[in-house]
């Protein structure tokens, strides 16, 4: 695709995430971060796609990412998030949580706040998984089966959930203000209250039939009981948290683990989905192909739920994502990359604005999205 760039960063990315901008100033966003795992020495990396001057000792093409600076991270970058435009939380394989700020006056990288081992076994520390933020406050999960609530603007630990799982959380998202979704490494998708002192989910949903781990999990931005999850089969689940324990669809994605699973935040008609099979994939309601729903997963009651949309809802993605066969629901899938071998580990959209890293050192960034 012509209007794909592609930079070749020498390290192995695994997460990636645009910064935030200003809805009301409608701008497109130009500069996203990157954290690498499994290179000797590990970096968060700030990047732009703006129109900064190229440096003479670099070779770039026009358009391609402009490296602005990079900070050393101790461990693998497991999870990458903006606390606000200027401050990024990272989640390590060595077990901390750590807010870095970006310093834009003078592109360099400071560290502001670290919780050394946020994630931990007896004996030993336990990669943090996942982090969501909603600033001041900061939810993170790991391999030891804890949730942990941190503030930015305070020392220690706000909250911990000591045996919130079993199994190792994969990745936590928030569902509402005060309510959290995880999933984890046996298929279940768990919602917390924040709201109760309670140690137990307020609801458990699983895959019905084999645990195949859940590796990543997004809610719609708009309509909060609308969910995606990926995981290690591949599969695209959907699932409505107000309807069974069961995903409500089942869609054939990938051939290999779906690593990251990311709603439009502003265009949720839009779906977007990169997997260990080396693909990133555009998911788009349209009247041109079928879409492939699996038996099983699906409650065939709830076909007509978009009566439960909110005033100005999206009428064709509540019919899409929402909806059996019966009314022919369509979906579109599109390759958003040329021919890949090696793992698309991350990606993250916004606005017309699309950026994904890779195990083959790559990073792809496509300005032009058809949003």
């Amino acid at each position: 695709m012509e209007s794909i760039n592609a930079k070749y960063v020498s390290q192995k990315i695994s997460k990636i995430r645009w910064r935030p901008v200003s809805h009301a100033a409608l701008q497109q966003p130009d500069i996203f971060v990157t954290g690498s795992w499994d290179n000797e020495d590990n970096k968060i990396s700030f990047w732009s796609t703006g129109n900064h001057e190229t440096s003479a000792n670099d070779d770039g093409f026009e358009g391609d990412p402009q490296l602005l600076c990079e900070q050393r991270h101790k461990g693998d970058v497991l999870e990458l998030q903006f606390l606000d435009p200027d401050r990024i939380v990272t989640a390590s394989s060595t077990g901390a949580v750590t807010i870095f700020r970006h310093h834009q006056n003078n592109q360099a990288i400071s560290l502001c706040h670290e919780w050394p081992r946020a994630h931990y076994y007896p004996c030993d520390n336990a990669p943090c998984t996942g982090v969501v933020c909603s600033s001041p406050e900061i939810v993170t999960v790991g391999e030891d089966g804890r949730i942990v609530v941190f503030r930015a603007d305070q020392e220690g630990v706000n909250r911990v959930i000591e045996n919130a799982d079993s199994s190792t959380i994969h990745a936590v998202t928030y569902l509402r203000t005060t309510e959290i979704l995880t999933v984890n490494s046996i298929g279940q998708l768990k919602m917390w209250d924040f709201r109760q002192q309670s140690s137990s989910p307020a609801q458990i949903l699983s895959l019905s039939g084999d645990r195949v781990p859940l590796h990543c999990v997004d809610r719609h931005p708009n309509q909060q009981h609308i969910v995606a999850t990926g995981g290690q089969d591949g599969m695209l689940c959907v699932w409505d948290m107000r309807q069974g324990s069961a995903p409500f669809s089942l869609m054939e994605a990938h051939s290999a683990e779906m690593w990251e699973v990311h709603f439009h935040p502003s265009n949720p008609d839009h779906l977007f989905t990169c997997s260990e099979d080396g693909s990133l994939l555009h998911w788009e309601t349209s009247s041109h192909s079928d879409i492939s729903y699996l038996q099983g997963g699906r409650n065939n009651s709830t076909t007509s739920r978009s009566a439960m949309a909110p005033a100005g809802g999206n009428q064709s993605l509540i019919s899409t994502w929402l909806s059996g066969e019966s009314s022919k629901a369509r979906l579109e899938t599109t390759h958003m990359l040329p021919s890949q071998t090696l793992s698309v580990n991350t990606l993250d959209v916004l606005g017309q604005c699309l950026a994904c890293g890779t195990d083959g050192e790559a990073i792809f960034v496509n300005r032009q999205v058809p949003v």
